[in-house]
């Protein structure tokens, strides 16, 4: 039996990029939980990483370190599902490379996955949409950047990753202005602009900074691409000079995802076909997009009322049908 860590350098090397094609995001977070869990091991079985076998691997084993990464390491259910799902995916891999682990494997794959609570779908509504975007000064070189940063996001209902690997040969300006975006597992999706972004867009394009196709779109002060953290700290801001002027407004925290669930929300609101929102956003089924319509209250109040039945509640004994009453018993006893 090979070594553990050959397998490891397999799984990471041939595996996933190769036979799975996994994004470059879903091999970080394996790389970050087999980095936690050799570690891990190593130190249990006091030795070195480089000599730990597949031996190693046993239910008890990943149970253990499961526990250690919630009592030490504080980590959420949601963290620790995330954990599971990368051992999960390499004992498949394991289970091909080395019959003998076959057991182990099937015993490490039946530890079920912690059940977490739901998040509601924080999305802005139209009037918050269209006060934030009214924030940035399109008249400086860095708000014309960020109010172009903005509306993308939102109209084309990009996912931050999507809007950070942004290049300037995916924007084709024409008739229609369209946007190559490059999702999940390595699929591309083309969504039309609207006017009102091809004009900012294309205006940031020639003004501010223009560059070879094949650079970023945008970049922070010293040229290099925006960050996830980077394009959160410009929402951040922006969010907060809106909420300053308006109080009443934003009351849930506004995230670089709010942007692609409120134009979900607000292309349902109406009317556009599940079908085409799930073709919009880049999703595999449309199990995955019914969500917003589960969530938006203003489809939910539509639906009702258009399916309920209205009841006209009246006085159980009116004025009139009192004295009707009173006069029939008078007559009648």
């Amino acid at each position: 039996m090979n070594s553990l860590s050959s397998y490891v350098t397999k799984f990471f090397s041939d595996y996933l990029p190769l036979q799975l094609g996994a994004s470059t995001n879903t091999m970080k977070a394996y790389r970050d939980t087999f980095v936690l869990l050799l570690d891990f091991l190593a130190v249990k079985r006091n030795v070195e990483v480089n000599r730990l076998d597949c031996d190693c691997l046993t239910e008890e084993s990943i149970l253990a370190f499961l526990s250690y990464l919630e009592a030490e390491r504080r980590i959420l259910p949601s963290s620790r599902n995330q954990r599971l799902a990368g051992i999960h995916s390499f004992c498949k891999f394991l289970q091909r490379k080395e019959p003998v682990c076959l057991e182990s494997c099937n015993a490490i794959l039946g530890i079920p996955f912690k059940k977490t609570v739901k998040k509601g779908i924080a999305y802005m509504s139209i009037e918050e949409m269209e006060v934030l975007l009214n924030q940035p000064d399109a008249s400086t070189p860095k708000g014309l950047r960020d109010l172009a940063l903005l509306l993308l996001l939102y109209d084309t209902g990009a996912r931050v990753q999507e809007l950070i690997d942004l290049r300037y040969e995916q924007i084709r300006f024409g008739k229609v202005t369209t946007v190559v975006l490059h999702g999940k597992g390595s699929k591309n999706r083309l969504v039309p602009l609207q006017e009102t972004t091809r004009l900012i867009v294309e205006k940031y394009r020639t003004e501010v900074c223009w560059k070879n196709e094949a650079d970023s779109l945008f970049t922070n002060n010293r040229k290099q691409s925006l960050t996830r953290a980077g394009v959160q700290f410009i929402i951040g801001k922006y969010v907060s000079m809106a909420r300053s002027k308006h109080s009443e407004l934003f009351k849930s925290k506004i995230h670089c995802h709010s942007f692609r669930h409120s134009k979900a929300m607000h292309l349902l609101e109406a009317g556009v076909n599940l079908i085409y929102i799930r073709d919009f956003l880049g999703h595999v089924s449309v199990t995955t997009t019914e969500i917003y319509a589960r969530t938006n209250p203003v489809i939910k109040s539509k639906i009702l009322s258009q399916n309920s039945k209205s009841f006209n509640l009246e006085s159980k004994y009116e004025r009139q049908k009192q004295e009707d009453l009173l006069a029939w018993l008078k007559k009648s006893i």
